[in-house]
């Protein structure tokens, strides 16, 4: 069983196909801005922009190392949401501690969408979005067994 916590890149050969070595070189591993703070913001490995009603996807070149009974939940950062209705597509990511073992390395995407009228511009290494670690506990009867080995809908259960 994993007990790390922690955040890593991704190879680069992972991130290759959605960004440059100089991108990759300069990818900032999520961080707390306070002692206090429950998220760890993720920073724009390059420059955003939202036109009004715009979707983009982001591939953070980060990957999330965490125990068996912990996932990661991915959310817009507050001021972004609450000034330009930034949202995330699937309203809030949830990364599974067994994603980081996937052929991706664990690759996390943000897909978000700016929801208002007016343009956003997100600079090169601001905080664009937040993860908080959630440890979370099973039914006594759970039996799930399966392996995963993708990233999203990868677990779709009959």
């Amino acid at each position: 069983m994993n007990t790390s916590l922690k955040f890593e890149k991704v190879s680069f050969e992972t991130f290759a196909a959605h960004g440059d070595r100089e991108t990759y070189q300069n990818l900032k591993l999520p961080r707390r801005a306070t002692a206090k703070s429950a998220g760890y913001d993720f920073f724009a490995p390059t420059e955003l922009n939202f036109a009004p009603k715009e979707t983009l996807t982001v591939a953070t070149g980060i990957r999330a190392i965490m125990p068996d009974d912990v996932c990661l939940m991915i959310f817009p950062r507050s001021g972004l949401g609450f000034k330009y209705r930034l949202r995330l597509n699937n309203t809030v990511g949830i990364i599974d501690a067994d994603y980081s073992d996937s052929d991706n390395e664990g690759h996390i995407f943000v897909k978000m969408t700016n929801e208002s009228d007016i343009p956003l511009h997100i600079d090169k290494g601001a905080a664009f979005a937040q993860g908080i670690f959630v440890r979370y506990l099973l039914t006594e009867d759970d039996d799930a067994t399966a392996a995963r080995n993708g990233g999203l809908g990868s677990t779709t259960h009959n």
